[in-house]
């Protein structure tokens, strides 16, 4: 597996285009289109929260309905949640828009939007940007990086990535590009995910590798504890490669959910290391746990503590935040054998053994915790089990930022 340029056009087959459409924002570009050559098997997860967007109700029957998925238009500045038997119908509109644009059928036609809730859609803008946007698609790593650009609203910047892999002989691309900065804590924020493949594979084993990885990736990041109306993720496979089609769990089948793993994982992390406001990624292993489930469990409650985000923030060693979040997290785990240590680009530095404090340098854990990215590494000394996730800290910016946001 190799790492390359680009995103979503990344795949064989896969164009894209974007448009200032005038949406809500008047100085950007907030619309982007992906379009496949050729028609797509598709899979797709989707917000737990009860109250869904009207794209993620419109998305969740395309997934489920249509053999044959060509296309996704993408809107940022308005949600289109919470609107009604009204935004259900503008789903359908767009969706009828680009079919009778791009000349494709009305039912392989995805919507995504986010934004404001609560905002109905200006349909005379959406649709005249898909018509600005057709015929500028192009399958250049440029378009795929405007279009990565095109779906921000607090994001600060794009966020996109791609690897090959060799399937059947032959070489296959995974790429994406994905945004969220605030409302994020996927269950599956506000989070909305392309995916695109140009691997030969079963509609059903699409949806299965799919299901499984966004239980490592995307399900393990949070900002603020918010799960958002609008969550989707969406992989869009082409079978442009040329490969056998995978349609059973052998060597190809692994080394794609590979593949699929390392590109959610890294859109995963920029989200999280996105945060509104945020200054830091913070990465928290839990190492040494009786079962998978104790481990998600510790690590997720340690990155969602608001405590323990504010002092990396500052910088501040403050163990006793991490180990009060695992402690409430309702995983049973032993307090007295716990080892913890703090990582970043600066060093790796223990700072408590079997519960209690060491006799550690506060100037070297605050270098530590200085840089950009930094990790907490847990080992609660009970087994062979682990778990990563990803967060980032909290700072005054965040409050900023969300008390004004629908202005």
């Amino acid at each position: 597996m190799k790492i390359t340029d680009g995103g979503v056009t990344a795949a064989k087959g896969f164009l894209a285009a974007s448009a200032a459409a005038g949406i809500k924002y008047k100085d950007r570009t907030d619309m982007a289109l992906i379009l496949s050559e050729t028609p797509c098997r598709v899979a797709g997860t989707f917000t737990t929260n009860i109250v869904k967007a009207a794209p993620v109700k419109w998305d969740q029957m395309i997934v489920r309905e249509s053999d044959d998925v060509r296309a996704i238009v993408v809107n940022s500045g308005i949600a289109n949640a919470c609107t009604g038997a009204e935004g259900y119908g503008y789903c359908r509109a767009t969706a009828a828009a680009a079919a009778e644009i791009l000349h494709i059928p009305e039912d392989s036609v995805l919507v995504a939007s986010t934004g404001v809730i609560g905002m109905q859609l200006p349909m005379d803008r959406l649709t005249e940007g898909i018509r600005a946007m057709a015929p500028t698609l192009d399958g250049s790593v440029e378009s795929g990086t405007a279009a990565a650009k095109a779906i921000m609203t607090t994001d600060t910047k794009k966020k996109e990535g791609a690897v090959t892999f060799e399937a059947g002989g032959r070489t296959v691309t995974v790429g994406g590009m994905c945004k969220g900065s605030g409302m994020i804590h996927p269950n599956m924020c506000t989070m909305l995910a392309f995916v695109t493949t140009d691997l030969a594979i079963s509609r059903e084993l699409l949806q299965e590798a799919l299901s499984e990885d966004v239980k490592d990736t995307y399900n393990m990041i949070s900002v603020d504890g918010d799960t958002s109306t609008n969550d989707t993720v969406l992989l869009l496979a082409n079978g442009q490669a040329g490969n056998p089609e995978i349609r059973e769990k052998d060597a190809d089948y692994e080394a794609f959910c590979q593949a699929l793993h390392e590109v959610n994982e890294a859109l995963a992390k920029k989200i999280a290391g996105d945060g509104e406001g945020c200054t830091a990624l913070f990465e928290v292993k839990v190492v040494g746990a009786k079962s998978k489930v104790q481990a998600i469990t510790l690590a997720k409650s340690v990155i969602t503590s608001n405590l323990t985000k504010a002092a990396i923030f500052g910088h501040d060693a403050n163990w006793g935040r991490i180990l009060c979040a695992m402690g409430y997290s309702g995983a049973q785990f032993d307090p007295e054998k716990v080892d913890l240590f703090f990582e970043s680009a600066a060093g790796k530095l223990q700072i408590i053994r079997d519960g209690v404090a060491l006799d550690y340098s506060e100037e070297e854990a605050t270098r530590i915790l200085s840089e950009p990215e930094v990790t907490a590494i847990a080992d609660v000394k009970m087994g062979e089990a682990t778990a990563t996730a990803w967060g980032c800290d909290l700072t005054f910016d965040y409050v900023k930022i969300n008390a004004d946001y629908r202005s």
